[in-house]
């Protein structure tokens, strides 16, 4: 069995791929409630994941961008009056979760 998204044509595959992306975006734009941390813990990715795969991919069409320009198009605002306005402080539990997820991935 093939992958279900093979019966597009290579268009119509990118099209809804950058939609789904987009889709994404303006998730957790609405859910500014989320804490990085709280994403990092639960699904091992974060905003800033998000940002340095898409300065990634424009780096490899050698496409100009910043990590700062990449994390503008993720957070819809520069990252820092995103996080002035949006991020508190971890709580030590976060810290712990997040530290032990760090170390399974690093295994």
């Amino acid at each position: 069995m093939g992958n279900p998204a093979d019966k597009f044509d290579d268009q119509t595959r990118l099209e809804l791929e950058a939609a789904a992306f987009r889709r994404l975006l303006a998730h957790l734009d609405e859910r500014k409630d989320v804490q990085n941390i709280d994403l990092m813990n639960l699904a091992g990715f974060c905003r800033n994941c998000l940002s340095k795969w898409y300065l990634a991919e424009a780096g490899s069409r050698d496409l100009e961008l910043d990590y700062g320009a990449a994390r503008e198009i993720v957070y819809g605002m520069p990252y820092d009056d995103w996080k002035a306005k949006y991020q508190s402080e971890a709580s030590g539990d976060q810290k712990k979760a997040f530290d032990a997820e760090m170390a399974k991935q690093n295994h």
